[in-house]
């Protein structure tokens, strides 16, 4: 999380609600798998982690894990579900700040967006660095946002309704992805269910970048060698069609 994502604090609650955590990760699942698998991984960095799903699934695999993110409050989640141990860090941290111990990861990701949310491409070139650093010759890096090509040019388009319990009481919210040439939004809409209802909004602003622009910021930041993904099961990129972008990069010795 960065700058522009301080709403993600007093919204954490209702952006953990929108999710549907066990259909997600268990899609999600195979392909990470298989790229740690790949490059032997036992220590991962999950960079930008959120409340902490990814974390717990990693950390449930029996690999060391450190999760860091700028929100406290997401942080805060990720602790009370699932408490810090001898292989389990969690850390208060942006994501363009160098981790603790520079190479001692096999490997990292940055997964949901957190790249898409950062200000500038100059702040991607950072984190991606800072990344890159934190993770042993012979590692991987892992990065994810969704495809934002794909999406029409205009009025929002509406993804999520449902009735949530939130620590304000339980709300009906709405989500909606925003494609305004090379800006894109997220705008979510939480109603009380009220007698007489109110409502409030809240809308993040993401870097509506082209694959091959992200493939060309990681490369910048050192990951000369990235391959692109169109899907978590992973198919080729293909603009007007793949779900997310991912790209996957190796670190030479």
């Amino acid at each position: 999380m960065t700058e522009r994502t301080s709403g993600f604090d007093r919204w954490a609650a209702a952006y953990e609600a929108m999710i549907d955590w066990p259909k997600r990760l268990a899609y999600e699942a195979p392909f990470l798998r298989r790229q740690f698998e790949a490059v032997g991984a036992g220590r991962v960095l999950d960079a930008a982690c959120g409340s902490g799903r990814h974390a717990e699934m990693f950390f449930q695999w029996g690999m060391e894990v450190e999760g860091a993110d700028l929100s406290p409050a997401m942080i805060a989640e990720a602790e009370r579900r699932c408490p810090p141990s001898a292989r389990l860090r969690w850390r208060v941290r942006d994501l363009r700040q160098p981790a603790e111990t520079p190479g001692g990861f096999d490997a990292a990701v940055c997964l949901g967006n957190s790249l898409a949310l950062l200000p500038d491409e100059r702040a991607v070139v950072d984190a991606a660095q800072s990344l890159w650093a934190a993770i042993r010759p012979g590692g991987r890096m892992i990065a994810q946002v969704i495809n934002f090509e794909r999406l029409p040019d205009g009025p929002p388009q509406w993804q999520k309704c449902l009735q949530a319990a939130l620590p304000q009481g339980e709300r009906l919210l709405v989500k909606g992805v925003q494609r305004c040439g090379g800006r894109a939004f997220v705008h979510l809409i939480a109603a009380s269910l009220d007698r007489r209802p109110q409502w409030e909004s809240t809308c993040s602003e993401l870097l509506a970048l082209k694959a091959e622009r992200w493939r060309q910021l990681l490369h910048r930041a050192g990951m000369t060698d990235c391959r692109l993904f169109g899907d978590y099961e992973g198919n080729p990129f293909e603009p007007e069609t793949s779900p997310d972008v991912i790209l996957v990069a190796d670190k030479g010795y």
